[in-house]
């Protein structure tokens, strides 16, 4: 999943101890940019290095692909929107690349859509009146 919108606002790190050690986390705020602007905040977790961070600017418009990870503590459900890939509009490059170094397998960047055909695809005529030769349940 994706979405493009303007960084607005980067949190500074918060920091923590937990039943399995220290841990760490940032959020960064986005804004999108339509007629109802909705707010976004994405959370880093770990030791995830911004590789590049001249584009980590708040006013740029970014593209933020991401998963959604949500967790149960205490009967209460809590949803994060984890970032793999932030980068400019129009870019196959990821320079901030927030992908894991271990567990869970970061998702392929989709491929570009091919250039559309001006031409429709032609489909195979239906068999006239033999119903039979229709091997399909419906």
């Amino acid at each position: 999943m994706d979405f493009t919108a303007k960084l607005i606002q980067i949190n500074e790190p918060v920091t923590g101890e937990g039943k399995n050690g220290p841990w760490k986390r940032q959020e960064f705020i986005f804004e999108t940019e339509s007629q109802y602007p909705r707010k976004i905040c994405v959370s880093v977790w770990g030791d995830r290095a911004i590789q590049d961070p001249s584009i980590m600017q708040i006013g740029n418009v970014l593209n933020v692909a991401f998963d959604l990870e949500s967790r149960e503590f205490n009967g209460r459900w809590y949803t994060d929107v984890r970032p793999w890939r932030i980068s400019l509009p129009g870019t196959q490059a990821a320079p901030a690349n927030f992908a894991p170094q271990g567990g869970y397998q970061t998702p392929a960047a989709p491929a570009a859509p091919a250039a559309a055909s001006p031409v429709a695809p032609e489909f195979p005529a239906a068999p006239a009146g033999n119903d039979a030769a229709d091997d399909l349940p419906f």
